[in-house]
């Protein structure tokens, strides 16, 4: 039920429904409480919706249960990252490096700690001059009072830029150009400000005094219109300079439109000039680049498309952008490598940038990209390594072994034998024999089942698997793997030894000769078979077991249908009904 609930949690998580994952994995942890995973996966759900305290809550129990395990550093240090603790956020992925110093996810964390806190330390000391008017419930309660607010709080984004200046009120120089926030500021002071437009809003100016006696001066005394100052030559110069900006940005997006026009058109190298005429105007936008890197994959350019992804990438972690924007472009190198791979080595930067995306977000699509190169790379492996002649030496080389009683390394040859040659049903056969051998039983039958899978008349195959169901005390299954055989091979002497023994087994357990320990042994291996569940649910078959206990005339009916006798007749193979 727990890894039911994890899949669920996982899938939610795939397609972006954060929140049903984490309803999902808390309802995993409540049936498997000391499941590291459960936790981990739980914390990039919490992350993804900006908890970042709950994401932090859920790492340390990774780390606390897994300490070895390098995943729960990486949710850790992500965790400390979204609540600003980079000197925290880089011990963690120090020491999750400590454990994994190749993983890739660690060390790009450990960069992106790193060059925070580095900035975090060379910024100015924060003013805090609104912080006040954003503490507190009672700032939710003010805008919503406010009929000029409460539509705002209906908007995403209004409501995401008012939660971060609750947590940083230092910020407010980030957010004054949007009126929104001038808006909810004058509410939350209790005075008007002018916006650009020229609109009743002054700004009143700023006082050593505390928030809270400026809104009381503003209450006893409301702001007198008065006339504009003429602006600073240096405050006009700082104007133009984000006039020109925005006039840059807008015509960027021009480019940009014209480009996405030309690309539709399959006029690739149109839709090239444009994107790069907007990454020109506009190198914070790093949509541009991954645009760009699109039609060079489309023209065939891998080159050039890996290196715009490539630079996408460092300009985004540079810019901090969206995750998914980062998987975007790591998931378009990926595609790129894949594009040019001819031997199974050149899918290996391929799988390792698709794995790469994931880390930053989980998309299925990049999920799929990463199954296709793998099974890719491993088709071009088993194609690189065929060699029927150096398989036929290696098994040869494996049967010496077999016949010294060297099982262990009778496999090794046998493994290497079929990695040569994974179509030879008698390395199949043989490797099946050294784990009968050495007790490894379910791995034996595997490798019968594949015996037969290639070649349905090799006996070899359903003697091995014969023998594993038998010593797996499964009496009935192993006479069904002998009398298919047999079908192949009427006069195989192994086939036939089997089919007795089998039957001198079901026999006695009919007969009620078994000792108490192995029938109690037998029912109970019997009660785990789907198929004996089956029988015994059904409520026919329930009727028919009375009747022949309780009702001789029906059971003598029930002896003439062959499906009914045949239940029966499994029921007793199982050691759960005894004819006496």
């Amino acid at each position: 039920m727990a890894e039911e609930a994890k899949a669920k949690g996982n899938a939610a998580f795939s397609s972006g429904d954060f929140t049903s994952a984490i309803t999902h994995f808390s309802d995993a942890i409540s049936l498997s409480p000391t499941n590291h995973v459960l936790y981990s996966n739980r914390s990039a759900a919490y992350a993804s919706l900006h908890k970042y305290s709950e994401a932090l809550t859920d790492a340390k129990k990774t780390v606390e249960l897994k300490p070895d395990w390098s995943k729960g550093y990486s949710r850790l240090g992500a965790a400390h990252i979204g609540l600003g603790q980079f000197d925290d956020a880089v011990s963690a992925y120090k020491k999750g490096l400590e454990i994994d110093p190749n993983n890739e996810a660690l060390k790009s964390g450990l960069a992106d700690a790193q060059s925070s806190a580095s900035r975090a330390r060379s910024a100015p000391p924060p003013t805090n001059l609104f912080g006040d008017a954003f503490s507190g419930p009672e700032m939710w309660a003010k805008l919503t009072a406010d009929p000029t607010t409460r539509p705002y709080l209906q908007q995403p984004d209004f409501v995401k830029m008012m939660q971060e200046l609750q947590k940083n009120p230092s910020n407010l120089n980030l957010y004054l150009k949007d009126q929104r926030v001038m808006q909810a500021l004058g509410v939350l002071l209790n005075v008007k400000f002018r916006n650009s437009t020229g609109d009743d809003m002054d700004m009143p100016e700023a006082s050593s005094s505390p928030p809270s006696e400026r809104k009381r001066s503003a209450e006893a005394d409301p702001p007198k219109e008065e006339k504009e100052p003429e602006p600073e030559p240096e405050q006009m110069e700082l104007d133009e300079e984000e006039r020109e900006k925005r006039e840059r940005k807008a015509e960027a997006q021009k480019e940009k439109e014209a480009g996405n026009v030309a690309y539709k058109k399959k006029d690739f190298d149109t839709a090239i000039q444009h994107y790069t005429k907007a990454i020109e105007l506009d190198d914070e936008e790093i949509s541009y680049i991954l645009n760009r890197a699109a039609t060079y994959l489309e023209m065939g350019k891998y080159d050039e498309c890996i290196k715009d992804c490539e630079k996408a990438v460092e300009r985004g972690r540079e810019l901090r952008s969206d995750f998914k924007m980062i998987a975007k472009a790591l998931t378009r190198k990926g595609t790129a490598f894949a594009k040019m791979a001819k031997t199974s080595k050149d899918y290996e930067p391929a799988i390792e940038s698709f794995q790469k995306a994931l880390t930053e977000h989980r998309n299925p699509d990049t999920l799929k990209k990463l199954n296709d190169a793998e099974k890719a790379k491993k088709e071009l492996e088993q194609q690189e390594c065929f060699d029927p002649k150096l398989a036929d030496e290696e098994r040869e080389k494996g049967n010496e072994f077999f016949k010294q009683q060297k099982y262990p390394e009778a496999i090794k040859h046998y493994t290497e034998s079929l990695r040569r040659n994974p179509k030879d049903p008698k390395a199949y056969s043989n490797r099946a024999a050294c784990y009968t051998k050495l007790g490894a039983l379910p791995e034996g039958l595997k490798d019968a089942e594949k015996c037969i899978e290639l070649d349905p008349t090799f006996s070899k195959g359903y003697t091995r698997k014969g023998a594993v169901q038998f010593f797996m005390k499964e009496y009935d299954k192993a006479l069904e793997t002998y009398q298919l055989g047999l079908k192949h091979d009427p006069q195989n002497q192994e086939l036939l030894d089997g089919v007795r023994r089998c039957v001198d087994q079901i026999n006695k357990a009919g007969r009620g000769d078994l000792t108490p320990d192995e029938l109690k042994e037998r029912q109970a291996k019997g009660m785990q078979d789907p198929e004996i569940q089956n029988i015994l649910s059904d409520p026919v078959m329930r009727q028919v077991l009375i009747d022949f206990q309780e009702n001789p005339k029906s059971a003598q009916e029930h002896t003439k249908n062959p499906m009914v006798m045949a239940k029966i007749q499994k029921l007793v193979n199982a050691g759960i009904v005894q004819i006496r």
